[in-house]
């Protein structure tokens, strides 16, 4: 279903690792597409599934996740908590109606700015082929 749909992804970003990362892809300039919005968290265990579920609900074709490393949790283990958390969001999704791939977590680091990219120009792939979110307003 690519019929020009541009899709958005909402990303929480951890920020010790995944923000930095972010960050390290934009000043290398590493291109990926623009269709990322990123909210900086502490910790990628402090993202409630409520929240993703708001932004699904408001309109976000996609949501990502970006956390440490297992092991390299600034608070220990935050990135555990958000792992658990996952398995709920996707059941959670299933209850809405929408496709387990409009979500994603991922571990990247603040050295991992090219694997950052890639990781959202997979996604709008993905996304591009799923077509807009049924929820968007």
């Amino acid at each position: 279903m690519t019929d020009g749909h541009d899709p958005l992804i909402v990303a929480f970003c951890c920020n010790w690792c995944s923000y930095a990362g972010a960050d390290l892809a934009g000043m290398s300039r590493t291109q990926y597409p623009t269709n990322v919005r990123i909210i900086r968290v502490m910790c990628s265990g402090m993202v409630h599934p409520n929240l993703v579920i708001d932004a699904f609900t408001k309109g976000a074709d996609g949501v990502l996740i970006c956390g440490c490393h297992p092991g390299d949790c600034h608070y220990i283990e935050g990135n555990l908590r958000t792992e658990k958390r996952a398995d709920a969001i996707e059941l959670m999704l299933e209850d809405f109606g929408l496709e387990p791939e409009r979500f994603r977590l991922e571990w990247i680091s603040a050295s991992e700015g090219q694997r950052f990219a890639e990781v959202v120009n997979e996604m709008v792939e993905q996304l591009r082929m799923l077509g807009p979110n049924p929820y968007q307003t």
